[in-house]
């Protein structure tokens, strides 16, 4: 099963996927996608760490999510994935001007996704309910996050919008 839960910047998602996956009997895994390259970003990650305890195993994987969870697919009944939009801002850092190569290597863990036989809990941003970025880059970081969340929300059997804390089920 494939779950996809979305929302704005502290909206509760995270909490919201941790709590569903919790539920589920079996071993868990963590896969985060964040990179500490500040103080701020460090406490963070610890804190995430920290919520999660010595319930999940976890890998952190800030790029290629297909091929670091291909291999241990039989291993976990649950995964949850946090954040796809942290995965596309370091995808555009190291691919800035490679669509394609980008397309390819979402579309690899998509593929990905649709292999696993257990629950994986993927947690997004909405990005694009605001105003239009005023530069390229932002641009194309927003659509393409877009573009993103729509792909998973079709092979999702579940999606939730997380407004305020509170889950809304969209599918």
């Amino acid at each position: 099963m494939i779950v996809l839960v979305t929302g704005g910047a502290r909206s509760g998602k995270s909490e919201f996927a941790l709590k569903l996956a919790e539920k589920l009997e079996g071993k868990m895994l963590f896969l985060a996608t964040a990179e500490a390259f500040d103080e701020e970003m460090e406490q963070r990650i610890q804190r995430h760490r920290k919520q999660r305890g010595n319930r999940w195993n976890t890998i952190e994987e800030p790029i290629y999510l297909g091929k670091a969870l291909r291999p241990i697919l039989g291993l976990y009944n649950t995964i949850v994935v946090d954040c796809l939009t942290l995965w596309m801002s370091n995808l555009l850092g190291k691919y800035p001007d490679h669509e394609e190569k980008i397309t390819e290597v979402t579309d690899d863990f998509l593929s990905c996704m649709l292999e696993f036989k257990g629950t994986i809990i993927v947690v997004s941003n909405e990005v694009g309910m605001g105003i239009v970025p005023g530069n390229r880059l932002a641009r194309i970081f927003r659509d393409m996050a877009g573009q993103l969340n729509q792909k998973v929300a079709q092979i999702a059997d579940e999606v939730y919008l997380i407004v305020s804390g509170l889950p809304l089920k969209l599918k």
